[in-house]
């Protein structure tokens, strides 16, 4: 058995990897390595698995997790290994021998080497201890702050190695070899020093002077580039000595041990040439570099060809390239897109995304890294698609490729379909790139595509091109926004990491608020860059602020709102119509009805408009009929019709309800908790229709959030009517999920309900909060409020309402242990139900004073209260509560003896939850079922439900 942290968290054994599950499952594994034999509190496991606020289950799902973990480990015999996973009070301990974690075992080597007296030996050790590593550190794993320090400090230690590795090759005059190693490392870490010097060095050593002085100046510009420094005195001493030409004691240093987060060398450049020059405004300078910065790795890699420098008095070939964007690390998968899609014949390659994203800089990148496949010359053009000064003449941009490609001025034609068949036969034996930046249409690309066949078009575009598509089999390369980190990175890159490690919750936090769109990280950095006396954190409160944010996000002429503008500007007026009406959705995503609502019209037209929208980048459609757009370009929506907000809103409000209706009358028929509706109500032009309970549950599950936010929104403009009715109509979802954190929402809803001074609508949400804190245990407090539930409930004239609270009030009562009273109001509620007729809430009533019945030791009349139910509703029905009567029966069926039906009524049961997905309802008559019966097969279904909980937090 072997434990790994070097790499993907993972438990190997002799039959292969233990099946870990979550990441966050993962997360806790390692936690509790870094910590092998020592108890690991409850509160750093949480912090090492949540990076926000935990949720409230947190200490159940850790349970969790470490229950099925401890099963892993003894189903693969870990005992004989010495290896236990132990409770401690209200810690864990995994003890462990150390010898089994990959970590202990690189430090023990590192210990090893220190010891060698040869360095041959030393590079046996230490390339040992390298050979442990098979990836980054704790890959797989969710990493909490805790998590994410132990990664970077093993990750110090890793490059520290390889830093005492090529030093020992170097005694031993492998200078070559030494080399080799360094170059893979420091293009993944081109910004550190130390190993750039080492690298220098070992190539000077090796007989490759002006390769090491390269090295030199590269780095030198990129620490200018992306840090705005001099290089630190490593770097300049080794380049002192290459120049002085000391080949170096070469004498290795010692060997690494644990290291922490490394913090530039501020000291100056003792031989260095002058950097850039510092006068400039650097905010300026930094909104001008390329908009579509990303982070990653930098220089060529395996798939993208490195150009060679011709030799001295060789031709340049044509090349109008701008200069390759400052500062552009990765974006990894999407140049090796642009590599693959170019390898056709005669290949015509789109990429596409929003404004600000990136597009140019990928571009540029991609041209840059892949001269070498085009020796006849790269073109390029801004054909302003997008831009307030207009689009070019065609005749110009085909012009200025002639001119370029060698045509004397007077034999350039006049009209743009000559010149463009001039510029394809010119082309049509040659290797050339064509790079056709902001393209608006695919007609104005037509005419600009080269004739060879081993020629390749870059196009770059807000719009996705498609008749590009169709007409030219152009490969469409998208490109998206930057995770947090990608974000957070980026911005180091222009401060300093200093800087960002110095803050790095504010620094993830201003990633977040630009949404990771890269242009409004760029000009977040600038305005940081010309202020190096603002915090982050100040700059992060600044922005949070939604009406200003998009002028935060503005330097000189470069910002968000004003490539929006340039974008919307020429879409037609009922795709503006609707993108303004979109900025007052309160919600993250939205389909046709949804749009329609909003814009006051209907679903075939708001899908119409939505498809023109997402044409132009600014919504993108994540599922079917599922539509999102960046919170950026929501702010600039918002902005386009500021006088229709609460119309809008109010569509929208009116559109939840219609819709939450239909999908709780669906998935449970008769149980409808507000059939009055708002005043003012404005029924939608058309409603979604749901085809089963199945379809109906899965819409309120994906609309939860939304429809959270709908319902805060509906409280801030006042509409208090429509606050609580958004929130109770999820009532079927609720009792589904009932452990799944509603109490804020519902407390929400109850605040509305009084503010409106609304009898029945505060009664309603009573009972239904009530119920919610009964089951989290918090049973003082529900009945609390469970008492007021009934009385409102008769002065609104509300029967059935007054029936359910009579049930939930019964149920906390059980619960303290004052089963008379609980009975008398079961009892009470069962024949209100009666009277009215309704024999939904009969069938709860019934299921609740069976389990009373039960519990009160009297289970003939517990059996014949489940029966009772259970006659009331068809059998396709009430899924949830027919798996919990049949569970009754069950019990009770054993209490009286009968020990064979029970197991039968509480395996079916079991199989009916499962088979619904009521995962809390199978993990109830399973655990019923454990205590009667040593079946495997119980404790196995026991565990994957629980399982299946576990993983729903």
């Amino acid at each position: 058995m072997e434990f790994r942290l070097l790499g993907t968290v993972s438990v190997e054994t002799l039959t292969g990897p233990l099946p870990l599950g979550p990441a966050k499952r993962r997360s806790l594994l390692a936690a509790l390595l870094l910590s092998a034999n020592t108890p690991v509190s409850v509160a750093r496991l949480t912090d090492s698995l949540w990076d926000d606020a935990p949720p409230l289950q947190a200490r159940g799902v850790i349970q969790g997790h470490v229950s099925r973990l401890r099963a892993l480990l003894v189903g693969a015999d870990a005992e004989a290994y010495g290896v236990e996973l132990a409770t401690l009070g209200d810690a864990y301990v995994l003890r462990v021998p150390e010898t089994l974690i990959d970590a202990q075992r690189f430090e023990e080597l590192l210990m090893l080497a220190r010891e060698q007296r040869g360095p041959a030996d030393t590079v046996l050790m230490l390339k040992e201890a390298l050979s442990l590593w098979q990836g980054p550190a704790l890959s797989g794993a969710f990493t909490g702050p805790p998590l994410r320090a132990a990664a970077h400090s093993l990750e110090e230690s890793r490059l520290a190695t390889v830093e005492q590795l090529a030093r020992t090759y170097g005694v031993l005059g492998e200078h070559h070899r030494a080399a080799a190693l360094l170059a893979a490392e420091t293009a993944a870490h081109p910004l550190r020093e130390s190993l750039a010097a080492e690298l220098m060095l070992a190539l000077y050593r090796a007989g490759r002077q002006s390769e090491a002085l390269d090295r030199f100046h590269r780095t030198r510009r990129l620490l200018a580039d992306e840090l705005g420094i001099d290089p630190g005195h490593e770097l300049a001493d080794a380049y002192a000595l290459i120049l002085r030409g000391d080949p170096g004691s070469g004498e290795p240093g010692p060997v690494p041990g644990p290291v922490t987060a490394p913090v530039p060398d501020p000291a100056p450049a003792q031989a260095s040439s002058p950097g850039p020059d510092r006068t400039a405004d650097p905010a300026r300078a930094a909104a001008q570099d390329s908009a579509g910065v990303t982070v990653g790795a930098v220089g060529p890699t395996a798939a993208s060809p490195v150009p060679h420098p011709p030799h001295p008095g060789e031709p340049l070939p044509v090349d109008l390239l701008p200069r390759a964007p400052r500062g552009f690390h990765g974006r990894a998968a999407e140049l090796a897109a642009l590599t693959r899609a170019a390898a056709g014949e005669a290949p015509v390659c789109l990429v596409t995304g929003p404004a600000g994203v990136g597009k140019t800089a990928l571009a540029l990148q991609w041209a840059h890294r892949s001269g070498a496949l085009f020796p006849d010359g790269r073109l390029f053009a801004d054909l302003r698609g997008f831009s307030d000064a207009g689009e070019p003449a065609l005749i110009d941009v085909l012009r200025e490729f002639l001119l370029a490609l060698g045509v004397a001025p007077r034999r350039v034609p006049e009209s743009a379909p000559a010149a463009a068949a001039l510029f394809r036969s010119l082309t049509d034996r040659r290797r050339v790139l064509v790079v056709l930046d902001n393209a608006r249409d695919s007609a104005t690309v037509r005419a600009l595509l080269p004739g060879g066949s081993d020629c390749v078009t870059l196009v770059t575009s807000r719009h996705r091109l498609e008749g590009l598509i169709a007409s030219d089999a152009a490969r469409p390369v998208p490109l998206d926004t930057l995770e947090a980190d990608d974000g957070t990175a980026l911005l180091a890159g222009v401060l300093g990491e200093e800087r960002v490690l110095a803050e790095p919750v504010a620094a993830r936090r201003l990633a977040e608020l630009c949404g990771g769109l890269p242009l409004a990280l760029r000009v977040t950095a600038a305005r940081l860059a010309g202020r190096p006396r603002w915090t982050l954190a100040a700059l992060a409160d600044e922005l949070a602020d939604e009406q200003g944010r998009l002028a935060y996000l503005d330097v000189d002429d470069t910002g968000v709102a004003a490539a929006l503008r340039l974008t919307v500007q020429h879409l037609p007026p009922d795709a503006v119509h609707q993108l303004a009406r979109l900025g007052h959705h309160p919600g993250g995503h939205f389909d046709p009805y949804a749009a329609a609502a909003l814009a006051g019209t209907d679903p075939v037209a708001a899908a119409a408009a939505l498809e023109r929208l997402a044409a132009a980048h600014l919504v993108a459609e994540t599922a079917p009929g599922r539509w999102i757009f960046h919170d950026l370009v929501r702010l600039y929506a918002r902005g386009l019709d500021p006088e229709s907000a609460h119309e809008a809103l109010t569509g929208v409000l009116d559109h939840c309800i219609a819709t939450a209706l239909a999908a709780a009358d669906t998935a449970e028929p008769g149980g409808e908790p507000c059939f009055v509706l708002p005043d003012g109500y404005r029924r939608p032009a058309a409603v979604r229709d749901f085809a089963d309970r199945a379809e109906a549950m899965r819409w309120l599950a994906a609309e939860r959030e939304n429809l959270a936010l709908a319902a805060v929104a509906a409280r801030e403009a006042g509409l208090e009517d429509r606050t609580w009715r958004i929130i109770l109509l999820q009532w079927p979802q609720v009792v589904w999920r009932v452990r799944d954190n509603w109490t804020p929402l519902l407390e929400l809803a109850l605040d509305s309900a009084r503010a409106g001074k609304d009898a029945y609508a505060e009664s309603r949400v009573l009972t239904l909060l009530g119920w919610v804190l009964t089951e989290e245990g918090r049973t003082a407090e529900a009945a609390a409020l469970l008492e007021r539930s009934p009385v409102l409930a008769r002065e609104a004239g509300d029967p059935l309402g007054e029936a359910t609270a009579l049930i939930n009030l019964a149920v906390v009562q059980a619960e303290l242990g004052d089963l008379p009273a609980a009975s008398e109001n079961c009892t009470r509620a069962v024949a209100l139900c009666r009277e009215e007729g309704d024999r939904h809430t009969e069938m709860l009533g019934l299921q609740h004073l069976a389990r009373m019945r039960l519990t009160a030791h009297r289970p003939q009349e517990a059996l014949d209260c489940a029966l009772t139910a259970l006659d009331l509703g068809p059998e396709h029905e009430e899924a949830v509560r027919r798996s919990l009567l049949l569970a009754i029966c069950g019990e009770a069926r054993l209490a009286l003896g009968e020990e064979e039906d029970g197991i039968r009524l509480l395996d079916r049961a079991a199989r009916e939850a499962e088979q619904a997905g009521y995962d809390d309802g199978a993990v109830r008559a399973l655990e019923a079922l454990s205590r009667v019966s040593a079946r495997a097969e119980y404790r196995r279904r026991y565990d994957e439900a629980l399982r299946r909980l576990t993983a729903q937090s």
